[in-house]
């Protein structure tokens, strides 16, 4: 591996794609919490862009050291992500179907976050093993690169969900569970397909 403009522009296009998820969960984020201030965006796009760093150097680390234990999990990642996006939507739809529109809470706590980041990052874990051959600085870039991009993304996903959310009101915690399903059945359908 070689530094090269090349590198930087492959680093941001993966940035991109592997933030597409994370952009469309902090949209619905957003949308469910039309009132969310400044630090708390802050803090759901770092989250994100905090697992999207993590999770290549997890599996460039799993390559060099345990690859067979990471190649195991990879068939499954689809499935784990769905599933976590499901508990996620399914709260939010109930909570959604519950709570009244006067209720101030945030919409997404601190462990439903979490999950959130584990779940739109988990793909990004396959991106460790085709950097497999990397110098490690070249990989923790690449890595900070891609989390770069995707606090980007997610900041503007939580803008546009709040400006939707503000003009839905009541609805969005419904609207942004549904999504949350869709986005994980999404990614279950992607891998089945082959795709």
């Amino acid at each position: 591996m070689e530094w090269s403009i090349a590198f930087f522009f492959n680093s941001i296009l993966f940035g991109f794609g592997l933030a597409m998820d994370a952009f469309s969960v902090s949209m619905a984020n957003g949308l469910n919490e039309p009132n969310m201030p400044p630090h708390r965006m802050c803090r759901i796009a770092g989250t994100f862009a905090a697992f999207q760093i993590a999770m290549p150097l997890l599996g460039w680390l799993g390559v060099h050291t345990i690859a067979a234990a990471f190649s195991a999990v990879h068939r499954y990642i689809p499935w784990i992500a769905f599933l976590l996006l499901l508990w996620i939507g399914g709260n939010m739809l109930r909570d959604g179907l519950r709570r009244k529109v006067e209720d101030s809470v945030p919409a997404v706590g601190w462990r439903a976050l979490l999950v959130q980041g584990v779940a739109t990052s988990i793909d990004a874990l396959s991106v460790g093993f085709t950097i497999a051959d990397y110098h490690a600085a070249a990989a923790l870039t690449e890595s900070l690169i891609i989390g770069a991009v995707t606090f980007a993304v997610c900041t503007v996903g939580l803008v546009i969900g709040k400006r939707f959310g503000t003009i839905l009101s009541g609805k969005a915690t419904v609207l942004g569970g549904v999504i949350l399903i869709a986005i994980g059945a999404e990614i279950l359908l992607r891998s089945l397909l082959g795709a």
